[in-house]
């Protein structure tokens, strides 16, 4: 084999463990692993281990296919019953406070560092952008107002179109492109999002339609065919020339609200998938960057970053949220959570690509103030909602039947399907004999689902979900399997040692 790929597959993998160990270490210190994920990158490359990378077309390649699948997990697990009655505040967030943010940012930019005024709304519209997968990981992991935290998870999930399409066209006028009338862009804007709306819904409710009729061989399949329609989304939105990262998201919303099978794998999935793309893409970005050039844009950084923090998105806010009936501590915690992360970076690289004199500033620049306010925003929001006393009681655990949250309690789910032939027709839960720590807690019956007692007869048909202890779950698939081969007499045998329960 290849020894080049056989040394590229090691790398991959050791950045993934490295990757992993690094999420674990980040939740422990509170600190949004991204920052890890950039500084590992950063190990890597020409100042650390001499990895020589400057390949700005292929980052964001890969920066536009990474953020796909972010915001697909994104919109495939947020609850519609949460984000609801955010929509108002969320869609507000991600236009008019985009526009009150690029705004203040360029003014200060035009005012205290002499850009030209296209140049300075290019900054704007570059660091404005907030961050799906750092505000989804870092608010998640809060007991904070379900309202408050569906707002910013609206606007993360729906600000990265606007600022895009924003960004190509001032670096398409920066480069001596052809320009328009601000009307005309705006209403280009308006009409790309609306477009990308309706492709992304058309397409999300349709394909829960399809999931829900199609019987596919493979449980394994669900996931794949969930994630490639909401990648069949973006694509149809970008070639009809609308926007890609609305309809992947709202794609995702749909499905993910939807009533599909094996609904709790095709999340795991997404995360999975998602957390991957995370991890390539920071350490893509830490590779991209030179060191070297990082202290000519502390000041610039610290001063856009300052006023982004202090100034630009507390008006933003104000402006977006003052029609809608939330507590000004909300307000505030809103505006001290609108993190960075990636997709600012990943912005920064289509100057770059476009050839905008001094696009290499814009994305140093951009780059430090990710790094330094990520740090102080993210470290600081448990003592931000503790002091505007906005954090909720800790709420029950959404009811997920998915790995993580059984491991956490030590427990195993198992589902039992009675076919034709098996001798569990017409058995009384009670002559399981289950042991004392596994219970058989569903039945779905004609498609029925009902809460068994002592009563409950199995019948051919059925399918059953189980809980047991870790520890015992080996002994509940014996018993089950015996009494399946057997019938209800086969339980008080095998304790005896029938050697039809064996494995």
């Amino acid at each position: 084999m290849n020894t080049t790929v056989t040394v590229a597959l090691a790398v991959g993998a050791l950045v993934v463990l490295v990757a992993a160990v690094a999420l674990r270490l980040a939740d422990r210190i509170g600190l949004p692993s991204l920052l890890l994920y950039l500084a590992f990158g950063v190990a890597l490359g020409e100042s650390g281990l001499g990895v020589e990378f400057e390949d700005v077309a292929l980052t964001q390649t890969l920066g536009v296919a990474a953020l796909v699948v972010i915001l697909a997990e994104g919109g495939l697990t947020t609850r519609w019953a949460d984000v609801r009655r955010a929509v108002g505040p969320g869609v507000v967030l991600s236009t008019v406070g985009v526009v009150v943010s690029v705004a203040v940012i360029a003014a200060v930019g035009w005012w205290l560092l002499d850009f030209s005024w296209p140049f300075a709304l290019l900054v704007g519209a570059v660091v404005t952008s907030t961050d799906a997968a750092a505000v989804f990981s870092s608010l998640r992991r809060l007991p904070l107002p379900r309202r408050m935290v569906a707002s910013l998870e609206l606007e993360s999930g729906l600000n990265d179109a606007p600022v895009i399409l924003l960004v190509l066209a001032l670096s398409e006028q920066l480069t001596g492109g052809e320009t328009h009338a601000w009307w005309l862009v705006l209403a280009e804007v308006v009409g790309e999002l609306a477009g990308g709306s309706v492709i992304g819904v058309g397409i999300g409710f349709g394909g829960a339609w399809l999931l829900r009729r199609l019987a596919l061989p493979l449980a394994g399949f669900y996931p794949l065919a969930t994630l490639a329609l909401c990648v069949l989304a973006f694509s149809s939105a970008d070639l009809a020339h609308t926007s890609g990262f609305v309809a992947v998201y709202l794609c995702g919303l749909v499905l993910g609200n939807a009533s599909l099978p094996h609904r709790a794998g095709t999340i795991g999935f997404a995360e999975g998938l998602a957390s991957l793309a995370q991890i390539g893409l920071f350490v893509l970005l830490g590779l991209l960057v030179s060191p070297s050039r990082l202290p000519e844009a502390v000041l610039p950084a610290l001063l856009i970053g300052g006023v982004l923090l202090l100034v630009a998105r507390p008006l933003s806010v104000w402006a977006s949220l003052v029609w809608f009936r939330l507590p000004f501590s909300q307000q505030v915690f809103i505006s001290w959570a609108g993190l960075r992360g990636a997709v600012p970076i990943v912005l920064a690289t289509f100057p770059i690509a476009a050839e905008v004199p001094g696009a290499t500033r814009v994305f140093d620049t951009v780059f430090v103030i990710v790094v330094v306010f990520t740090v102080v925003q993210g470290w600081s929001l448990p003592a931000m909602a503790r002091l505007l006393r906005i954090a909720t009681p800790v709420t029950p655990r959404d009811v997920d039947v998915e790995s993580a949250p059984l491991d956490e309690l030590g427990a195993e789910l198992m589902q039992l399907r009675v076919s034709e032939t098996s001798q569990l027709h017409g058995v009384y839960l009670p002559e399981l004999r289950l042991p004392e720590d596994a219970a058989v807690v569903l039945v779905v019956r004609d498609g029925r689902p009902f809460v068994p007692d002592r009563t409950t007869r199995l019948m051919r048909g059925d399918q059953a979900l189980l809980v047991s202890a870790r520890g015992s779950r080996r002994e509940a698939e014996r018993r089950l399997r015996a009494v399946s081969r057997a019938g209800r007499l086969a339980t008080w045998r095998g304790e005896a040692g029938d050697p039809s329960e064996t494995d």
